[in-house]
């Protein structure tokens, strides 16, 4: 059995997940370390989802195990994990969208007790100033950016030791991504948090994250530092060229490939 490290703040081993009878992840295992941004990317139906909702006890695997701060929590509930520390902007943002934004945003630190919400609050407000304009807007007539930053100033509310991020890009035009993804990397810096990122955009995420993971089929694929990913060929050719590795042919190319560590 592994025994999780201090530098690592998530570890997962050799996960199995199902939907019904169908296996959706294959023996997955990833690091996330304290104080870094790691992305898991991959094609729809890759298992990146599955994946997150695995970690945040959305879904329990059937095999494997998930330790989260040095102690293992697969087989949790997801309200367990936020109290643990983590903190899932899931895909699709899911604001609450007849409450307000600022509503929205209390209603992220719901398992706090201390005095210093109001302080984080205009925190929020400093990152997405956005928001603090429209703080008793109803959160459902914000734009698809703006309901985005909302999501993850939720997240940011809960005062998590992980932030999960699932497709923070989606559905956003370049300019807003560029936007999202700037803070990102601003908030990992200045407020340390520490951040699993799944994201399709390839060269976005691995431009942002320090290290990344490469899921086909339930399976990681290829591991390595975010820049030597970006550099490779298999990378250029299957996320940042023609091809995103889908087809029959594809799929049987990323088989052989041997995981990088």
């Amino acid at each position: 059995m592994s025994v999780q490290t201090p530098e690592n703040v998530m570890e997962v081993r050799n996960v199995e997940t199902f939907y019904g009878p169908i296996m959706a992840l294959r023996g997955v295992s990833i690091d996330v370390p304290k104080g870094k941004i790691v992305t898991i990317l991959g094609a729809n139906g890759a298992g990146k989802t599955t994946l997150m909702k695995t970690v945040s006890g959305a879904l329990d695997p059937e095999k494997g195990t998930v330790s989260f701060l040095g102690e293992r929590v697969d087989g949790q509930e997801p309200d367990q994990m936020v109290r643990r520390g983590l903190a899932h902007v899931p895909e699709g943002r899911e604001v609450f969208p007849f409450l307000s934004v600022e509503e929205n945003l209390k209603l992220g630190a719901y398992t706090r007790r201390d005095r210093e919400i109001g302080a984080d609050i205009e925190m929020c407000y400093q990152y997405f100033p956005i928001l603090k304009e429209r703080r008793a807007q109803q959160a459902g007539t914000l734009s698809g950016g703006q309901q985005q930053m909302l999501a993850i100033g939720r997240g940011l509310m809960a005062r998590p030791k992980l932030m999960l991020l699932d497709e923070p890009s989606l559905g956003l035009s370049p300019l807003l991504v560029q936007e999202i993804f700037g803070i990102i990397r601003r908030l990992n810096e200045e407020q340390g948090v520490t951040m699993l990122l799944v994201e399709q955009n390839a060269q976005i995420a691995l431009n942002t994250a320090d290290y990344g993971y490469v899921l086909e089929i339930g399976r990681i694929v290829m591991a390595n530092d975010a820049r030597v990913l970006l550099a490779s060929e298999d990378i250029q050719e299957f996320y940042l060229g023609g091809g995103h590795g889908t087809n029959q042919r594809d799929q049987k190319r990323w088989k052989r490939k041997k995981t990088w560590r």
